[in-house]
């Protein structure tokens, strides 16, 4: 069992930053895939970014050289730094855990936080 819980979210105007923390409680952080997720109303839940157990990333391209994931084994923890924000990054952002080979949706899931890019 993994328990994880996000923080970081919340109010910012176009162009700025937040950087988002998950931090994992409960198994050998480690070995798990980590990935940040997010949904806006009305739209499906999309893939933002992950990262590997070796520290390999992936990107959404609406993302990519904006923000960066990141991970620290020694905390257990996986951020995502969001440079750069549009109104279109709006949404609840959810970090996941899952063991490799294991889709997303058989994995375990924060809370999530809210991120709300407006003037």
């Amino acid at each position: 069992q993994v328990q994880l819980v996000e923080s970081g979210g919340g109010l910012v105007q176009p162009g700025g930053s937040l950087r988002l923390s998950c931090a994992a409680s409960g198994s050998i952080f480690s070995f798990y895939v980590m990935g940040w997720y997010r949904q806006a109303p009305g739209n499906q839940r999309e893939l933002v970014a992950g990262i590997s157990s070796s520290g390999s990333t992936n990107y959404a391209d609406s993302v990519k050289g904006r923000f960066t994931i990141s991970r620290d084994n020694a905390k257990s923890t996986v951020y995502l730094q969001m440079n750069r924000l549009k109104p279109e990054d709006t949404a609840v952002y959810y970090c996941n855990a899952r063991g490799f080979g294991v889709p997303p949706s058989e994995g375990y899931w924060g809370q999530g936080t809210q991120v709300t890019v407006s003037s």
